[in-house]
């Protein structure tokens, strides 16, 4: 069988926001028995159809790049992670619904991995307002999610759930809500299963079949593995 080609897509957000389980349930289709803290970088593979039945169907690897938490803003820790944003095709923002100061924090993830913080900004968000010319120009595909839905009482649920929509807003992205010890919130079918495949359609796109001067660096295979900490590198 010959081999497939791949994208590269990191997962982003403060630690304890469940990036590690909601990566083990995107590759693995199974909840993540004993979640443990991601030192340096996890990567895990999924299997995804490109426009899948269609006459363009193909079949690719998606690589999820699990970053360590730590929201540290020293020059340091920045630059121990800058290893792993070269050649990014996509990008996952994990926030808590629990937590809104992980929610808030996505902002500095992104302009993290986007390399847009060279000169520190400090405060990203302030009362709730932000300035979306941040990401005007960014051509890199970005899909939101929140963890533990369950955690929210029902009567909160619609607050949460509104303000959330705003940060999506914010990121020009697709919104997923989710509880990552429940699969059937990835269920084939569902609303948030198309909105995944679309995200997954989409950055493959952009790395393999933009040809207007956009295209995003690709991402060599072999290069990539020499720096930082990896484990758990399935292709099965």
């Amino acid at each position: 069988m010959a081999a497939l080609d791949r994208v590269k897509v990191l997962v982003l957000g403060d630690s304890g926001v469940g990036k590690s389980s909601l990566v083990h349930l995107l590759c693995q289709n199974q909840v993540l028995g004993n979640p443990s803290w991601t030192v340096g970088c996890s990567v895990d593979v999924r299997i995804h159809d490109y426009k899948e039945g269609t006459p363009e169907e193909k079949t690719y690897y998606t690589e999820l790049w699990d970053v360590g938490g730590s929201v540290g803003s020293a020059s340091s820790v920045k630059s121990t992670r800058a290893v792993f944003y070269n050649s990014v095709n996509g990008i996952i923002l994990v926030h808590d619904l629990t937590n809104k100061k992980s929610s808030q924090n996505l902002y500095r993830w992104s302009l993290e991995a986007l390399n847009r913080d060279v000169v520190p900004t400090g405060v990203l968000v302030t009362n709730g307002d932000y300035d979306r010319e941040q990401f005007a120009d960014n051509q890199i595909p970005l899909l939101v999610i929140g963890t533990k839905l369950d955690q929210i009482p029902e009567a909160k649920r619609n607050e949460v759930l509104t303000r959330t929509a705003f940060l999506a807003e914010d990121f020009n992205a697709e919104e997923i809500n989710l509880d990552c010890t429940n699969p059937r919130y990835l269920a084939a079918g569902s609303s948030n299963a198309v909105k995944l495949s679309r995200f997954f359609d989409k950055v493959i796109e952009k790395r393999y079949f933009l040809r207007d001067g956009n295209q995003i660096p690709g991402f060599s295979d072999r290069k990539r593995f020499g720096g930082g900490t990896l484990k758990n590198l399935h292709y099965d």
